[in-house]
């Protein structure tokens, strides 16, 4: 081949990239249109925010789907982070059904913890030039809660919560900010609360009648039968998923998870996305494609 045959095959596939770049920016277009001011929940934690990179890569997400005209609201865990400091003071974790024990000292450690996660989620955003304010469920009366028993046993400061006022959410997204808030509750008694992450995604999703609640999990997204790969399902209705809830199929971390989503979709949210966080810019693959790469559980009377 010719140096100038080479050129021009180096030439060609350099062309080629950059049409695949704009018919990804084609394909996007239609979603885009379809969502701009919309608000979006994205409920991050897992694995997706103890790696660095993934973090990064969440940010830069979360960021672009404001950039296009997305109102986004991220909710955040941190509970690895908590676990982590707990045992720098000699403690033990504990868990009942999935839920974190907590007496005082914990509490105290858990809002110290979540809200160092939250500025720094708050500075990542800045970064990206999007102007970002961290919140906890405890300003302006964010996330009222009661105290929450598993099956009955005390557990502590757990908050169950039952009643969300998002007048401060409102107000933020009304002035362009980025809301970022931290699972943190108050009761009637002024007393604070650790919530499940989850548990608050899926509250102020429903609070704000959200166009999507996207939470980033560890797993790819749903199964019918966890060990087998060939039951991946990347879409199905909310009575569909209650019915894999009542016959069994779901258990594990991925059961409330999954009760939650039903219960937003219920409640007004119009579709709800199980992303894997450990896949790179999942979300904006889920929601910006035909495809999607996780799960997406949509209204029974949805075409």
């Amino acid at each position: 081949m010719s140096e100038k045959e080479m050129g021009q095959k180096i030439e060609q596939k350099e062309m080629n990239q950059v049409m695949g770049k704009a018919e990804v920016l084609i394909e996007a277009l239609p979603y885009i249109q379809k969502f701009n001011r919309k608000i979006i929940v994205v409920k991050y934690g897992g694995s997706a925010m103890s790696n660095e990179e993934l973090q990064k890569n969440v940010i830069k997400d979360v960021t672009l789907l404001k950039l296009v005209g997305f109102k986004p609201i991220i909710v955040h865990g941190g509970g690895k982070e908590i676990s982590r400091w707990v045992g720098k003071v000699g403690k033990e974790a504990q868990f009942v059904n999935g839920l974190r024990v907590t007496d005082e000292e914990t509490m105290e450690i858990a809002e110290m913890v979540l809200n160092k996660v939250n500025k720094n989620l708050v500075r990542m955003v800045e970064e990206l030039g999007v102007k970002a304010v961290g919140i906890s469920g405890k300003d302006g009366g964010l996330l009222q809660v009661d105290k929450k028993y598993s099956n009955g046993q005390d557990i502590g400061f757990v908050g169950d919560i039952k009643k969300v006022d998002p007048k401060i959410l409102y107000d933020l997204l009304e002035k362009d900010f980025l809301p970022i808030v931290a699972p943190i509750g108050l009761d009637d008694d002024f007393q604070t609360y650790n919530i499940n992450a989850d548990d608050a995604a899926c509250a102020i999703a429903k609070a704000v009648s959200a166009e999507k609640l996207a939470f980033l999990t560890d797993i790819e997204g749903l199964y019918k039968d966890i060990n087998d790969k060939s039951t991946f399902i990347s879409r199905l209705t909310a009575s569909q998923a209650d019915e894999l809830i009542n016959d069994g199929c779901i258990g594990g971390g991925m059961l409330p998870k999954l009760t939650n989503c039903t219960s937003a979709i219920k409640e007004g949210v119009n579709r709800v996305h199980i992303l894997d966080g450990r896949i790179p810019h999942c979300l904006l693959l889920e929601i910006f494609t035909n495809h999607g790469v996780g799960t997406a559980i949509i209204a029974d009377d949805e075409n």
